[in-house]
């Protein structure tokens, strides 16, 4: 039965490029912080490795965790399908640790839609300018221009699930953007007040979208 002595969740989603996942590594190497890793079909980058990035996995297998229903949340992006088992997370949170989702909004809205008697902190995170993003994704593994208007286009639907999240938080600065997400956890852990205008979020989503 979760208690107070539990672990809590702690969700980032992103448009692809943003930033989420090296912010999700840089707040796993907090004491009590641990990344849930998550299943997925698609093939691994250079310097991935399976059990410590992602758990790859053919879509045969994929489909019968689903069967199965082992899944706390799956989702296909771009052709390939992601997902988290529910044993490894709700072990980690009955021994008091932390665990940190890496996951799009459809598996941000399914994990809420779970309503587990754990905590849940959801942060969505956004990048400073259209024109960023792009040389991000320009400049990331994949040097496909076509793959990168992909994933621009892509942008466009998933900033509009910016409402559905707690905190919104703008990758303009790698360390600050850190410092920001960590404060607010640690808000939340402790109830104290949180440093958080939303009305600024908002102006800057409307600068996205324009």
């Amino acid at each position: 039965m979760p208690s107070e002595k539990d672990g809590v969740m702690i969700v980032l989603s992103s448009p692809s490029g943003a930033g989420k996942t090296t912010l999700v590594k840089m707040l796993s190497e907090i004491n009590n912080f641990e990344i849930s890793i998550s299943h997925t079909t698609r093939q691994p980058r250079p310097n991935e490795i399976s059990g410590r990035d992602y758990i790859f996995v053919n879509q045969e297998n994929f489909k019968r965790l689903i069967k199965n229903e082992e899944f706390l949340e799956y989702a296909k992006v771009f052709n390939n399908f992601y997902g988290t088992t529910r044993t490894p997370v709700i072990e980690k949170l009955d021994r008091g640790e932390n665990v940190l989702f890496d996951i799009d909004w459809q598996g941000a809205d399914q994990i809420k839609n779970k309503k587990l008697d754990y905590k849940l902190v959801t942060f969505f995170i956004l990048p400073p300018s259209k024109e960023e993003l792009f040389v991000r994704l320009s400049n990331r593994d994949m040097k496909d221009k076509l793959i990168a208007d992909e994933r621009m286009k892509q942008f466009e639907r998933d900033l509009l699930h910016w409402i559905n999240y707690d905190y919104v938080v703008i990758n303009d600065n790698l360390d600050k953007c850190f410092s920001k997400i960590k404060n607010l956890i640690y808000a939340e852990i402790n109830s104290d007040s949180k440093d958080y205008d939303r009305e600024y979020i908002r102006s800057h989503v409307d600068r996205l979208i324009s």
